[in-house]
């Protein structure tokens, strides 16, 4: 069967989402952004082959937002667990129970990640050359996990949210004789000066005009950061 390619993603509620941006942004502005963050990759991630879309959304009661910002065919499931790792871990057994054969997971943090990278990974797990595939970012986390079966080890125990993330679930995987391959690094836009520096970097033609980059650039703009 395809891939499926499953966004974490929150409602955008003003000071719950993209909150370390806050100040000197707004909260109504980091939720506006944050917006403009989810059609992005929605929309980016309906063009990648091979692949079907679901969204694993929170809070439980934001199913009609999501219903009505997503496209038809993207499914729909509540995030449910105590953590980020079990929440996490049974979004991914949703994905294999549902007869897909690799399953990928990533945040609303990097909406200007390359779809390129998302069919890298999965080509390496379709092939065999890969048991796990990790996006890691900058601060230690990881934007993207691949993989060919649920390991729930992956996801206990982890202190989430830390900068051990990435090495943590890297030592797992040893543990468990599983293959794994790295992607390459690419940036959160998680503070202050992740956006600044979103927004000031080349971008490719494919990226000019993008919803977030538009937005970014208009609120750096209004407090005269641009």
């Amino acid at each position: 069967m395809t891939t499926l390619n499953i966004i974490f993603a929150k409602e955008p509620v003003p000071g719950q989402v993209k909150t370390r941006l806050s100040p000197p942004l707004r909260p109504e502005d980091a939720c506006r952004l944050y917006h403009c963050f989810l059609e992005d990759i929605l929309e980016g991630m309906t063009r990648l082959p091979g692949m079907e879309l679901a969204l694993a959304y929170t809070p439980a009661g934001a199913h009609d937002f999501f219903r009505h910002l997503a496209p038809v065919p993207v499914q729909l499931v509540p995030q449910e667990g105590l953590d980020l790792g079990e929440r996490q871990a049974r979004a991914l057994a949703w994905g294999f129970a549902g007869g897909f054969e690799t399953v990928l997971l990533r945040g609303c943090d990097t909406p200007d990640l390359p779809g390129a990278l998302l069919l890298e990974a999965q080509e390496k797990l379709a092939s065999g050359q890969a048991e796990v595939v990790l996006g890691p970012s900058l601060d230690g986390g990881y934007y993207l996990i691949g993989l060919k079966a649920l390991y729930p080890e992956l996801f206990e125990g982890l202190f989430w949210s830390t900068d051990t993330v990435l090495t943590d679930t890297l030592d797992r995987a040893r543990k468990l004789s599983l293959s794994v391959h790295l992607l390459p690094y690419w940036p959160d836009i998680d503070t202050y000066a992740d956006l600044v520096d979103f927004v000031k970097q080349p971008h490719p033609p494919r990226r000019q005009g993008w919803r977030s980059d538009r937005t970014a650039r208009e609120l750096l703009a209004a407090i005269g950061a641009a």
